[in-house]
């Protein structure tokens, strides 16, 4: 199990925008040192609809996800325009970090998670995806645990899980509209939810 003293990559995702400051308030109460990654959201939603290439898209959704960030800023926590080990709370801006290095596919099979993992795989860190679904489903079943890198699924994106695979992130998808499931993946407790853990 990971340790609490361990930083953790955690992503918002942008269907939780209503969410922010409750979410921000359970970090800090738990008190794990968090790099937040802002999902792109309603800002990424909007590139999608318009008629660009694939680079303007991923560019263009990856500033999306740099405003959400900014949003998340505006509570009160730092921004950080880096990718670095966190000291408390803070949020990545990530735009300028991932155009210095461009290391993701201009796709959109490429989005927020497939970012946040970039992240956690750069600080060699566990990553937590926060959404406004239970976890990864197959079948209609929701699955504890991903076992199979080739997996497809409607949760994520569709470089997320062989991008986890590869890398060997330890990652969880859980729904981040309850509270305790928040607070208790936070402490590395059993949660409902889903697992992908390459190492094991």
């Amino acid at each position: 199990m990971t340790s609490l003293t361990s930083p953790l990559v955690v992503k918002v995702g942008g269907s939780l925008f209503d969410r922010v400051a409750r979410l921000l308030e359970i970090f800090q109460e738990v008190g794990r040192r968090v790099l937040i990654v802002p999902g792109g959201g309603k800002f990424a939603d909007l590139v999608r609809r318009l008629d660009v290439s694939d680079t303007a898209g991923h560019w263009m959704a990856i500033a999306g996800m740099e405003q959400f960030g900014w949003y998340i800023a505006s509570h009160g926590i730092p921004a950080a325009p880096a990718i670095a080990l966190p000291a408390g709370v803070t949020v990545l801006l990530p735009y300028c970090a991932l155009r210095a290095t461009d290391p993701l596919p201009h796709s959109w099979d490429v989005t927020s998670d497939t970012i946040a993992a970039r992240v956690a795989a750069d600080l060699s860190l566990d990553l937590l995806l926060l959404k406004s679904v239970d976890g990864i489903h197959h079948r209609r079943r929701l699955l504890s645990r991903v076992e199979d890198p080739s997996l497809t699924c409607d949760e994520v994106d569709p470089l997320f899980i062989p991008f986890v695979f590869e890398h060997g992130i330890r990652a969880r998808v859980i729904n981040g509209r309850y509270d305790d499931r928040v607070r208790d993946a936070l402490r590395e407790e059993v949660v409902t939810g889903t697992l992908i853990d390459p190492r094991f």
